[in-house]
């Protein structure tokens, strides 16, 4: 018996052992964040570090060109920004197309969604896919195809409304100050739609079946089940997709406007991000494409933590 223990290795001391647990406790704690460092340093990487660097040269006077000095001018970039003609004809531009998507994005996905709910499983996935089809297509062709339906002279629009109006002159529908805006608003809203339509699609299908069954118990009628029923439980996808829209309406616009209508005519469609790429890849002038890229990114900030609280004081969860 005393050769047999004493051949055991001798047990380490208690304090060596907690030392020990404790090691292996942090380093499972920090096991999480070890995984999610690779993304959390390309987040950094390609959002924060060019985030920090437009706030730093909205302070700066500079053309974009490498061996040119930057020159430090303080607040003097806002300051002119908020003096240029141009500025407010885009600011309202933006708030038209952040206006004139809603009905796109909201109003004609949720009646698509409502109305298709209860169709076959086969005839609902195939009807998801081809409405989705106009959100994957690249936004330039977008624009080459509704070029080519809208186009004065020869489009299927102008075509279709000769025969069965007898258009006195074409429509120009990208050239006329008064129409070119509309039609960008139309364009970004109808390639909204399918992706609009999904969102709202998916949330039908959480819906538990069981409170519909029981408004029908109660003879609620059609409308009454969507307006006390259906549109509650849709609300937090409701005000998501009024945020998505509010906040990118001006930029999902902006390669319609790049493409069809280069702003005009007479800044009739020129948007605040249109504007900054104005200043900074046209005019070259860095400090104020950077100082309104801010203004953009301060003010849709308040208005994103607006609808934060909002989407806290409306939303029904049903849990």
């Amino acid at each position: 018996m005393e050769a047999a223990s004493a051949s055991l290795p001798a047990s380490p001391p208690a304090p060596v052992v907690r030392e020990r647990r404790t090691r292996r406790r942090r380093l499972g704690r920090l096991k999480p964040y070890l995984y999610l460092l690779p993304a959390l340093l390309s987040i950094g990487y390609w959002i924060y570090r060019p985030l920090i660097q437009t706030f730093r040269l909205s302070l700066y006077q500079w053309n974009l060109l490498p061996t040119s000095p930057q020159v430090y001018v303080g607040t003097q970039n806002f300051e002119r920004l908020f003096h240029l003609p141009e500025i407010g004809k885009a600011l309202l531009n933006t708030l038209i197309y952040t206006v004139g998507v809603m009905p796109f994005s909201l109003l004609i996905p949720l009646v698509i969604a409502i109305s298709t709910d209860n169709i076959a499983p086969k005839a609902r996935n195939l009807y998801r896919a081809l409405i989705f089809v106009p959100m994957i297509m690249a936004p330039v062709a977008v624009s080459s195809v509704w070029r080519w339906i809208m186009h004065p002279t020869n489009g299927i629009l102008n075509k279709t409304l000769d025969s069965a109006f007898h258009l006195s002159e074409p429509i120009r529908y990208f050239t006329d100050e008064h129409l070119a805006i509309w039609s960008i608003t139309f364009i970004t809203g109808w390639k909204l739609i399918g992706f609009s339509t999904l969102i709202f699609s998916a949330a039908m299908t959480g819906i538990n079946k069981e409170y519909l069954e029981a408004a029908r118990m109660d003879q609620a009628n059609r409308w009454q089940i969507i307006r006390h029923v259906i549109l509650p439980l849709l609300s937090p996808s409701i005000l998501f997709m009024a945020m998505l829209s509010t906040l990118f309406a001006s930029e999902w616009s902006f390669t319609y406007i790049n493409v069809l209508t280069q702003g005009g005519p007479l800044s009739a469609t020129t948007n605040i991000y249109y504007l900054l790429w104005t200043y900074g890849f046209k005019s070259f002038s860095v400090g104020w494409s950077s100082a309104a890229a801010v203004v953009v990114f301060v003010g849709f900030g308040i208005i994103a933590w607006g609808f934060m609280k909002l989407n806290r004081k409306l939303s029904f969860f049903d849990d």
